[in-house]
C-alpha cells in the first residue's frame, strides 16, 4: 500500500507541475501579454513597459517561471486590478461557498442515485428500469441552464414555494442561514449527477448479480434483499467511488452555470464575471485551482479504490 501511495503521489505531483507550466504559457500567450490584458487597450507603451518591468515579465522565461512557481508556493496567484484585490483573496472568499454547493449536490446525488441504480439492476428490463432509464437520459441530455430555468418557473412562479435567487451572504454561515434559497441551485446541480451515477450503479450491479458468488449466496438460502444489499452493493459502488473523484471538476464547471443562473456568490460567478471583464489573473487563478482539484480528485479516487479493492494495489505496485 505504501508503494502504491508513493507512486500515485508522484504521478499527481508531475501532473501539478505540468499544470503550472501550461498556466504559465497561457499567461504569456495572451494577446498583447499580461500587461495589455491587465491595463487594458488604452494603456501606452510606456505604461506597458513599466508594468512588465515591475512584474518581471521582461526577464528570461525560465527565470519568470521560477518566480511564478515561487509565488504559487507562497499562495500568491496574482493581483486583480479589476477587483482591486489579490486573486488568492478573491478565490478564498468564494471557494468555500462553491464547495458547500458542490458538497450538498453531491450528497443529494449519492442518496438518490444509488437506490435508483439498485432498483434498475434488480428490476432490469422491466417498467421501473425503463422508466428510470428514460428519465435519466432526459436529464442527462437537457442543458443544465435550461433545467435550472424550468425549476425556477415551476417552483418560483407557477408554484411559488421557493425563492428564485440563491442566498447572498458574504460568509458560508450567512449562506447556510437561508436553506430555502439553496434548494433550487442544489437540485439543479445534482440532477445531471444523479443521472450519471445511477447509470453506472445499474451497470455495475447487473454485472455483479451475474457473478458466481451471488449464485452461491442465493443457493445458501439467503434472502434476495440480503444478497443485493450485503453481497452485491459493495462491489457495485466501485464505479461511484471513481466518479466521485473524477466528477469534482465537472461539479465546478456545472456550478459556473448554476451560480450565474441563481446569482450565487461563488467561484462560478467569479469566473463568469472575470470572463466578461477580461480579468485574466482571475481566470488563470480559477483555472489553476480547478486543475489542481482535478488531480486531487483523481488521486483521492485511486486511494479509495485501492482501500476497498486489494487487487488495485497489486496492479498499481506491479505497474
Amino acid at each position: 500500500m505504501v508503494r502504491y501511495l508513493v507512486t500515485r503521489l508522484g504521478q499527481a505531483l508531475i501532473v501539478v507541475v505540468l499544470v503550472t507550466v501550461i498556466a504559465f504559457v497561457l499567461l504569456h500567450l495572451l494577446p498583447g501579454g499580461a500587461a495589455r490584458a491587465t491595463l487594458g487597450k488604452e494603456a501606452t507603451l510606456e505604461q506597458l513597459a513599466a508594468f512588465n518591468h515591475e512584474m518581471g515579465y521582461d526577464r528570461p522565461w525560465i527565470q519568470q517561471y521560477g518566480m511564478y512557481v515561487q509565488r504559487l508556493l507562497h499562495g500568491d496567484l496574482g493581483y486583480s486590478f479589476q477587483l482591486n484585490q489579490s486573486v488568492t483573496e478573491a478565490i478564498t472568499q468564494r471557494l468555500p461557498k462553491t464547495m458547500v454547493l458542490s458538497l450538498l449536490s453531491t450528497l443529494l446525488a449519492i442518496v438518490v442515485a444509488i437506490p435508483l441504480g439498485v432498483i434498475q439492476a434488480v428490476r432490469r428490463n422491466r417498467w421501473p428500469d425503463y422508466t428510470i432509464t428514460s428519465l435519466s437520459l432526459l436529464a442527462y441530455a437537457t442543458p443544465i441552464f435550461f433545467m435550472g430555468l424550468m425549476l425556477i418557473i415551476l417552483f418560483s412562479q407557477v408554484w411559488p414555494i421557493l425563492p428564485p435567487e440563491a442566498p447572498q451572504g458574504f460568509t458560508v454561515g450567512e449562506v447556510l442561514a437561508d436553506p430555502a434559497g439553496l434548494v433550487l441551485p442544489t437540485v439543479t446541480l445534482a440532477i445531471v449527477t444523479i443521472a450519471v451515477y445511477s447509470r453506472y450503479v445499474r451497470s455495475s450491479m447487473v454485472d455483479n448479480l451475474n457473478e458466481n458468488y451471488v449464485r452461491t449466496a442465493r443457493s445458501k438460502g439467503l434472502s434476495e434483499r440480503r444478497v443485493v444489499v450485503r453481497h452485491t452493493l459493495r462491489n457495485g459502488l466501485f464505479p461511484v467511488i471513481t466518479l466521485l473523484g473524477m466528477y469534482l471538476p465537472a461539479l465546478f464547471s456545472g456550478a459556473l452555470v448554476v451560480e450565474s443562473l441563481f446569482n450565487f456568490p461563488g467561484m462560478g460567478q467569479l469566473f463568469w464575471q472575470a470572463a466578461l471583464k477580461r480579468d485574466f489573473p482571475i481566470l488563470l487563478g480559477v483555472t489553476l485551482i480547478i486543475s489542481v482539484a482535478t488531480v486531487l480528485g483523481a488521486l483521492i479516487a485511486d486511494l479509495l479504490y485501492a482501500a476497498v479493492d486489494p487487487r488495485v494495489r497489486l496492479r498499481g505496485s506491479t505497474s
